[in-house]
């Protein structure tokens, strides 16, 4: 292997994790603010209460009762959980390249895939307390699952893309 070659997959290689780690805080971010505006908007919750509902998924009730280390509990889980949407895509893209070359079609339906798992696997195992149903927050959700399922596929298409 040539030096140059090592080099630019070296850089190949950068810029792969860069876009994912970019796609991560990006996404992760948007969905936390979405949601902390929708449920502060809507029911006056504290954006602390509701980060402190992503660490109930594993100290269960006495995660409201944690204060400040629960709520950047609920911080880390959020970006943890990103990390494996996004890690998990953009590990399946490397093997089935269709997967980047359509990022519309298979974006969206990863999406699906995400809102499906997060709501009747995840949170179903989860120790978070079980909340009301809200029509017009599984509406949003399901449009937000939708969005971050098409930015981690339009993501890992350009992550591997030749300039």
């Amino acid at each position: 292997m040539s030096i140059a070659h090592a080099d630019s997959r070296a850089v190949a290689v950068n810029r792969f994790i860069a876009s994912a780690a970019l796609m991560v805080f990006l996404l992760a971010s948007a969905d936390l603010i979405f949601a902390c505006t929708y449920w502060h908007q809507l029911y006056a919750v504290p954006w602390s209460r509701l980060v402190q509902n992503i660490a109930a998924g594993l100290l269960g009730k006495r995660s409201f009762a944690g204060g400040a280390p629960t709520v950047v509990l609920g911080a880390l889980l959020q970006y943890f959980m990103m990390s494996i949407m996004v890690g998990a895509y953009y590990a399946i893209s490397t093997r089935m390249h269709v997967l980047r070359e359509r990022p519309w079609q298979y974006g969206l339906l990863y999406g699906v895939v995400l809102f499906v798992v997060m709501n009747f696997i995840v949170l179903p195992l989860s120790a978070a307390p079980k909340g009301p149903v809200v029509p017009s927050w599984i509406v949003g959700s399901v449009v937000v699952h939708l969005i971050i399922g098409v930015s981690i596929a339009h993501g890992a298409r350009w992550a591997v893309r030749r300039d």
